[in-house]
């Protein structure tokens, strides 16, 4: 691949995961504080497009495994998602109910569930896995692309509610993921087009800013402790124009932005996105705790920035620690046993296997 190409893919996947980051930061700030700050008009800014940006990047290379036979497909796309949901969703339950609340009922309980149930933020790593299944099972009896697309965009547009939380997300984010899949092509192309055409590219940005803020804004716009109520981009239509148009935007951004040295620092977090995703809930939650015991920080716009830059910087410093200690590499790669034998497949530490 192009290296400006690789490039900027890893911008996009490391502005997504600063915007996810953000978003979880920002309302358990939010949550504990019983107020809001500026860094939730960041937020609500991009409510429509954060979430579905992450599924179309993580959809975009598809095409080049979903045709591999089936154990070397999920061994990249399957089970080397389950393996780091496993791994982590084991850490935080043992942490949390196991070493901070010291109820071993609970813990077993949430253990237990955690294997149907996805636990907290980890539901994306565990719903990439599906997705890959899904994908993979669609190729194998040859579905039209555009019934797909179309019955999960009706899936997307519908207010599903499942008692199953995967389920749930499944209906709301499985297209992006093949849109990124299917339409990959014309995402490349349009990539090389704003990195031929810079002025346009930002002349197109700057439109969908102002027309994606007054969508989020008007009529009705509220600002809650951990939620956003939108105005006109609630309504399911607007608010799927707004997340299809919002990824291209980022893609574009990321384009744009690659061009520029400066821009190293996103592109290595979008490289080790996989590693601040898995682990940046303890650094946000303990920060988040010292802070407001301490007093030091009592304005929420503050106290949510702080701990924004907090849960960045944590995994970075743990991922730090462990290639210099030599130990620990479990937690962000594979060990041979987790591999499917005869697969061939190795994906370098902290990396996901989004772009292979």
């Amino acid at each position: 691949m192009n290296p400006v190409r690789q490039a900027w893919v890893d911008i996009a996947k490391g502005l997504s995961i600063m915007l996810v980051v953000m978003m979880y930061a920002t309302y358990n700030t939010g949550q504990h504080t019983g107020g809001t700050g500026f860094m939730h008009y960041a937020i609500a800014f991009a409510t429509p497009f954060r979430m579905p940006e992450f599924f179309v990047i993580s959809g975009l290379f598809l095409s080049r495994v979903i045709g591999r036979p089936w154990t070397a497909f999920a061994d990249r796309r399957v089970v080397h998602y389950l393996y780091f949901y496993a791994v982590w969703a084991a850490i935080l339950i043992v942490l949390k109910f196991g070493v901070f609340l010291r109820d071993p009922g609970a813990m077993t309980t949430e253990l237990v569930q955690a294997l149907v149930q996805p636990y907290g933020v980890l539901w994306f790593v565990y719903l990439l896995a599906v997705f890959g299944i899904v994908a993979k099972l669609l190729w194998r009896i040859q579905a039209p692309h555009w019934a797909v697309l179309a019955f999960s965009a009706l899936l997307a547009l519908a207010p599903m509610q499942s008692p199953s939380y995967i389920v749930t997300q499944f209906c709301a984010y499985f297209f992006y993921f093949y849109l990124g899949y299917v339409f990959a092509p014309q995402i490349l192309r349009l990539a090389d087009w704003a990195q031929q055409n810079r002025p346009a590219a930002w002349a197109g940005l700057s439109g969908f800013v102002l027309l994606n803020a007054a969508l989020v804004f008007l009529p009705q716009f509220e600002l809650l402790p951990s939620r956003t109520i939108m105005g006109y981009a609630q309504f399911p239509p607007i608010h799927l124009g707004l997340a299809v148009s919002g990824a291209l935007a980022l893609c574009v951004l990321s384009a744009l932005l690659a061009r520029y040295p400066a821009a190293w620092w996103l592109e290595w977090i979008g490289r080790h996105s996989l590693v601040i995703y898995l682990a940046f809930t303890i650094p946000m939650s303990l920060f988040r705790t010292a802070a407001m015991s301490t007093g030091l920080i009592t304005d929420t716009g503050i106290l949510g920035l702080s701990v924004f830059v907090a849960a960045m910087i944590g995994p970075v410093i743990l991922y730090k620690m462990i290639e210099f200690l030599g130990r620990g590499w479990f937690l962000f790669e594979r060990p041979g046993w987790a591999h499917i034998a005869g697969s061939d497949n190795k994906t370098p530490i902290g990396k996901s296997p989004g772009a292979s």
